[in-house]
């Protein structure tokens, strides 16, 4: 495992570790990363966002699933940052979902706080427990799994 003493992540560094983009990249940063261990994503939540002119007009809230994949883009970084996969053109993987529970509304003006916390690791494959706050509350709570796959094609 390579390591790293940055304990931070911006959208720029982000982007160099995980292949998502504009309007699919759903977190603004990573804060707080222990390598191989856990690390809080930053998810500003905006109005101007796409999926809110459908989900739902008049009544915005943000999807679910949308929180789920902000988790699993945050334990992305973490692993990045473990395994020094910055510029590397790794692809990440989603293998499983479990325990998902969603427990309060997440609407524009929410700042989401993606608390992650790994499980296993220090492979291709990883399993991480999540938690998006908003404030004090929980709003979302879920399992993920996901391979890291740095081949090319």
């Amino acid at each position: 495992m390579t390591q790293t003493a940055t304990t931070e992540a911006d959208l720029d560094l982000i982007q160099r570790i995980i292949p998502h983009r504009y309007p699919f990249l759903l977190i603004d940063k990573v804060r707080d990363i222990e390598v191989g261990k856990s690390c809080v994503g930053i998810k500003n939540v905006t109005y101007n966002e796409p999926q809110f002119q459908g989900h739902f007009p008049g009544l915005p809230i943000f999807p679910g699933v949308m929180i789920i994949e902000a988790m699993a883009q945050t334990a992305g970084v973490l692993v990045g940052m473990t395994m020094g996969l910055a510029d590397k053109g790794a692809k990440v993987f989603f293998m499983g979902i479990e325990s998902a529970k969603f427990r309060r509304k997440v609407v524009p003006g929410d700042v989401l706080e993606l608390h992650m916390t790994a499980l296993r690791g220090g492979g291709k494959v990883w399993k991480f427990e999540g938690r998006a706050l908003v404030g004090t509350e929980v709003a979302a709570e879920a399992v993920i799994t996901a391979m890291f796959d740095l081949s090319k094609g």
